[in-house]
């Protein structure tokens, strides 16, 4: 367990990698400022010589320049290196649409066949990675299945791969793998449900500290604020990234996404409220704002 006291108590979180510490705290003019990520980075529990070497490798990769030295130096991001730090906004939107009971299953499953030769190896790996992406589950080789008609996107892929016409698409409503046939059963066999609540009781438990310490007096520090920003949102990529997203009409009762993504929404509005009124703020909370905003609407609890 790690003690994460700002704010809140100890909970456990993903390891957070140096570097991307050093993008959270990218600010929207694209500079860095050290005094601040060494702040960050000490509540973290990184030393000074930690950050000191990544960002000589990051500056020696040509992702940074740097200006003055030690803490008073400034980072210049020479191209944006914010956006791997949230998920993709239409994954989570569609997230928030599910949880509100706007995107109900049809019970249609869609299956996706491939049989891509050894010579366009790089190409075939390619729309299997991206077909995992998208949520669906290996059912035996060369043939996957999801629940989200994602049919338009996998073709458009291929199309652009240039194995487009390697693949065979279908759709059922009678789906039988191994003699299981009852959908939530389905669902149970083919993705790992049981990890990825236990990355949204993570979430939650986490955002639920979050909430805790905002709430009490005195108010955190703008260097505690941002180090609960960076925790919360490797927080949310962990448990969002594996999640395919399927209909809550297969998911367990209870299910923790629905709850621990709300919790998210609110511990980000709340940071932003609590936070100085300054224009030129890290980049990671309006990626994080607008990714967890659902088209239509605010995200709530």
């Amino acid at each position: 367990m790690t003690d994460t006291t700002r704010p809140g108590g100890p909970t456990e979180r993903p390891e957070i990698p140096t570097r991307l510490v050093v993008h959270a705290l990218v600010r929207e003019d694209g500079t860095v400022d050290a005094d601040q990520l060494y702040a960050v980075a000490g509540l973290l529990g990184m030393s000074d010589q930690q950050i000191r070497l990544c960002v000589k490798r990051l500056v020696d990769e040509g992702r940074f320049t740097r200006e003055g030295r030690g803490r008073k130096a400034t980072l210049r991001a020479v191209a944006d290196v914010t956006g791997s730090l949230a998920p993709d906004a239409a994954h989570v939107r569609h997230a928030y649409r599910q949880d509100a009971g706007h995107s109900p299953w049809d019970g249609t499953w869609h299956l996706f066949a491939f049989a891509v030769p050894e010579a366009r190896r790089t190409a075939r790996d390619a729309l299997r990675e991206h077909l995992l992406r998208l949520g669906a589950a290996s059912v035996q080789n060369g043939l996957y299945v999801t629940a989200n008609p994602v049919t338009e996107l996998v073709e458009a892929h291929a199309r652009h791969l240039g194995v487009i016409d390697t693949l065979t698409r279908l759709t059922t409503t009678d789906l039988s793998v191994g003699g299981v046939t009852e959908p939530r059963a389905l669902a149970a066999a083919l993705w790992p449900l049981t990890e990825i609540a236990r990355r949204y009781d993570r979430l939650a438990a986490f955002a639920e500290a979050c909430l805790t310490g905002l709430a009490g007096e005195p108010g955190p520090s703008g260097a505690e604020r941002l180090t609960t920003a960076v925790e919360l949102a490797v927080h949310f990529t962990a448990a969002m990234e594996p999640d395919p997203l399927l209909p809550p009409e297969l998911l367990p009762r209870p299910w923790p996404g629905a709850r621990a993504r709300g919790l998210a929404a609110t511990c980000w509005n709340r940071l932003r409220e609590t936070g100085p009124h300054e224009t030129n703020t890290p980049r990671l909370f309006a990626l994080y704002s607008d990714a967890v905003r659902p088209a239509g609407g605010e995200a709530s609890a």
